[in-house]
């Protein structure tokens, strides 16, 4: 018999994760086809690459903006039910236990089993079993604004600086090319990182990435070219 291996389970990584993918793919994409679509207006390379810093700036912080104010609002949320919860238990403690226990019926224990571990989980940390059991709010999955922030602005920051170097190395006649290449073969990289630490399948991970951020660089090179001039 082959021997039992503790299982590696992925919930703890959703927080942060998300931010990190969200922020490193908009850093790219948003980068990148902003520098592609002012180079297909024939801008110059300085022109270029201050219209791509001052993207980087504008969308890290914009990202960090974001992300804060829509995990607070979350976090608040969490907040206010535990505050809810805090004061049932304190009002009205035999009612919430029977509810806990009520929880645990529902999940398969037999009623006189369920009332014991609602006990000794009330003994322990009443309001923690009721928010894990009731509300489904467990520490791991808590909503932590300001990481989520700094995650946003750092992964964005991140993503960005890959088609500005580009720019700065790529060929005048060949970097909008050399950008979307170097842009969309990063995505691919990191979809596919992204998929295999949240469990997902590889390939489609990384295939939805890319098709949707080389819509976005053509969408851009399409309005860029529209003008067609050189930009003052």
């Amino acid at each position: 018999m082959q021997a039992h291996k503790p299982e590696t389970h992925r919930t703890s990584r959703i927080g942060w994760l998300r931010a990190a993918v969200l922020g490193a793919n908009d850093g790219i994409v948003s980068t990148a086809s902003l520098v592609i679509g002012v180079a297909a207006a024939n801008a110059s390379q300085t022109q270029v690459l201050v219209a791509g810093v001052a993207g980087l700036v504008g969308g890290a912080l914009s990202m960090a903006a974001g992300e804060y104010v829509s995990v607070s609002s979350q976090a608040d949320a969490e907040h206010a039910e535990l505050r809810v919860e805090q004061d049932e238990l304190e009002q009205f403690p035999q009612q919430e236990l029977k509810e806990l226990a009520g929880i645990y019926v529902k999940r398969g224990l037999d009623p006189v089993l369920a009332a014991k571990v609602a006990e000794q989980l009330t003994a322990h940390d009443a309001l923690s079993a009721h928010a894990r059991d009731e509300l489904g709010i467990t520490p791991e999955l808590r909503a932590r604004p300001l990481q989520a922030a700094l995650s946003s602005a750092a992964a964005f920051a991140t993503g960005a600086v890959l088609p500005l170097g580009t720019i700065l190395m790529a060929p005048a006649a060949y970097r909008m090319p050399v950008v979307m290449a170097a842009s969309l073969t990063s995505l691919a990289i990191l979809g596919a990182m992204a998929a295999r630490a949240g469990g997902a399948p590889v390939v489609r991970g990384s295939l939805r990435v890319v098709l949707w951020s080389a819509l976005a660089m053509a969408a851009t090179a399409w309005v860029g070219s529209l003008f067609d001039v050189a930009l003052n």
